[in-house]
């Protein structure tokens, strides 16, 4: 190798040949640009690898601007038996409005400085290790950002001047009945009884079967379903039927639910330890996330004051979870709208007052309630209206416990 001499201070951020790095013979390599394009694709690809709720929501990114509009179409108007001389009007209730979903004020972003460039040029072990850090951190908050939106779109009540008739939203969302029977609060709980958290996970599949009928009475067609929940609720769902006690095999046993049968799941010897692992029940696909959160979230969040370690951005995204007592949600694609503008950035400034070198990946993103009759969530609250209910059947009751604004998310 070559000794290439002292590397003057505008060298760093970018190489003008692959040779002076790598140590190849001349010519092995072209010259070109190091670090900031190789790493940028790094970043781009390992936050596509860690994003899970992205890909199951309707997304879009926009070259420029800042709102999407998307119309709200109204019906067309039936008239069974047209009499002579009557007059048609041509559907009053066709008038057409839309809705706005905006880029959030500010971006968010991911960033790191290091005092020494050369080894982001040099050693790939370091620069994608960074690389992952930057894009998981950047796809975690942006996958909560949009399962809090999933959770917005199931309290959310249909849109105010929507034509269609009344699809009684106020009961579609599922918590546990009169007398804690169904025991959802136990669902997902690794501290609770094996027993009790067995009837939650069936609660829970109930709740499935519920939502399937609640979209198909409203002739709501869809070709993808997603039920998610936290890792121990998924596992209880797929250790359905597996035995306990030794009583569990009296009468010639029980067979397990989610064993590799009719492509419900695989067989016990798979240990289902990846993340992006799913399960198959009446055409939902069950999917599991460390996302789904019972964490209740300041919604005076403040970017621009007090920090709130764990925010997740806008007020519009930080819901008490808890305090709803949501440990599930079922949705399909068309609930909700995820924008970005431009997609993902990468940046990098030699800051020569700190002898470091500053990299910072962001994005602009955004999110808004398309239909929210295609998403409810699963509650471990008591929600009907007996004496001793929590929340009373009604949407605006759980938005109230998730301290959700009561701000109209249609553009009328």
């Amino acid at each position: 190798m070559a000794i290439v001499g002292d590397l003057a201070h505008a060298h760093l951020a970018y190489r003008d040949a692959t040779n002076d790095v790598t140590g190849a013979t001349s010519g092995a390599n072209p010259p070109g640009k190091l670090w900031l394009p190789i790493w940028s694709g790094e970043v781009i690809h390992a936050y596509d690898e860690y994003n899970m709720f992205e890909p199951l929501v309707t997304t879009r990114v926009i070259p420029s601007g800042t709102t999407v509009e998307i119309p709200v179409t109204g019906t067309v108007d039936l008239k069974p038996s047209w009499d002579a001389g009557e007059e048609l009007v041509g559907g009053m209730a066709a008038t057409a409005t839309t809705f706005k979903i905006v880029l959030d004020k500010r971006p968010m972003a991911a960033h790191f400085e290091i005092d020494n460039v050369d080894l982001m040029l040099t050693q790939w072990e370091f620069r994608n290790e960074l690389a992952r850090q930057a894009a998981l951190r950047l796809a975690n908050t942006r996958d909560r950002q949009i399962y809090s939106y999933i959770c917005r779109a199931a309290m959310s009540d249909q849109l105010t001047n929507d034509p269609r008739p009344s699809m009684s939203l106020d009961s579609v969302m599922y918590g546990d009945n009169d007398g804690n029977t169904s025991e959802l609060e136990h669902w997902g709980i690794a501290a609770s009884a094996a027993a009790s958290r067995a009837t939650g996970a069936l609660s829970a599949l109930e709740a499935v079967e519920k939502f399937i009928v609640h979209l198909q009475a409203n002739n709501i067609p869809y070709d993808r379903l997603y039920l998610a929940c936290t890792p121990q609720a998924f596992m209880d769902i797929r250790s359905l039927g597996v035995a306990r006690l030794s009583a569990d095999f009296d009468d010639g046993g029980r067979q397990s639910y989610f064993t590799g049968q009719a492509g419900l799941g695989g067989p016990l010897t798979n240990g289902f330890g990846q993340i992006h692992d799913t399960l198959e029940y009446m055409g939902c696909t069950i999917v599991k996330s460390n996302h789904v959160t019972s964490t209740n979230y300041n919604s005076d969040y403040d970017p621009d004051g007090s920090l709130e370690a764990d925010g997740l951005g806008e007020a519009k995204y930080n819901l008490q979870f808890g305090s709803a007592g949501i440990v599930a949600a079922m949705w399909t694609p068309e609930c909700i709208a995820g924008i970005r503008l431009q997609g993902l950035k990468v940046d990098t400034v030699d800051d020569i007052r700190r002898n470091t070198t500053f990299t910072v990946a962001s994005m602009m993103s955004g999110t808004g309630v398309l239909r929210p009759e295609c998403a409810a969530v699963i509650s471990s609250l008591e929600i009907g209206s007996g004496a001793g209910a929590i929340c009373d059947q009604d949407r605006s009751d759980l938005a109230a416990l998730a301290a959700m604004d009561a701000g109209d998310w249609a553009d009328a």
